[in-house]
């Protein structure tokens, strides 16, 4: 049996004909069922839906042999436990500072909100900057506008959130993509079937780019 682990959304819907390549099509639909493990074209193939910051830890821990998972989420899952054999190139996003745009340029203490703290504190660091990180999981936008934070780090897009509350993109920080993990022991005691999947995305992977 394999377990493949992805989340609903963006991903998942990227991450198809990635896994078709690989002769894998889920049967059944995560938009039309409540089923969390979907069962594939292939018998000892199961597609495992969580959410995307779950995605490591049941890779690091076995719950899954592989997943698919942003390397945002990978950085600040922190494991040395997992390899990451493939940047499948889907879901791409920037990394980014944004503020409000009347805000002044950032100085050198500031208050920053994000979800990414890991990642936000390092940045800052490297930058000279004493950073006062507020971990927030969602409305990260709303923070500079009650006054909670000078600015927020957060994935940007298109930039649309960010514009329709009247914030703009401030400094670049890294490109995000979605890569394939895989768990150590999995990778030893199923070493065949994996690397010859690993091959078959990469190769898709390469067509499409």
């Amino acid at each position: 049996m394999l377990t493949i682990a992805v989340s609903k959304g963006r991903i998942f819907e990227e991450a198809l004909p990635l896994l078709a390549s690989a002769g894998i099509i889920p049967i059944d639909d995560p938009k039309k069922c409540r089923k969390l493990i979907l069962d594939t074209n292939q018998e000892d193939v199961k597609l495992v839906i969580i959410r995307a910051t779950d995605v490591p830890t049941f890779v690091e821990y076995g719950a899954a042999d592989l997943g698919i998972a942003g390397k945002d989420v990978l950085i600040e899952h922190g494991s040395e436990n997992l390899y990451e054999p493939l940047d499948l190139k889907i879901s791409t996003c920037r990394l980014m500072t944004a503020a409000h745009v009347d805000a002044p340029p950032i100085g050198k203490r500031i208050r920053v909100a994000t979800k990414y703290v890991k990642t936000a504190q390092h940045y800052f660091a490297a930058q000279g900057i004493q950073a006062e990180i507020i971990k927030l999981y969602g409305s990260m936008e709303l923070a500079p506008l009650v006054g909670l934070a000078d600015c927020i780090v957060d994935l940007v897009d298109t930039g649309n959130t960010l514009k329709a509350n009247n914030l703009e993109p401030r400094d670049f920080i890294m490109s995000i993509s979605s890569r394939l993990i895989v768990n150590k022991a999995s990778m030893k005691k199923k070493h065949q079937v994996i690397q010859r999947l690993i091959n078959q995305m990469a190769e898709a992977v390469a067509r499409q780019n």
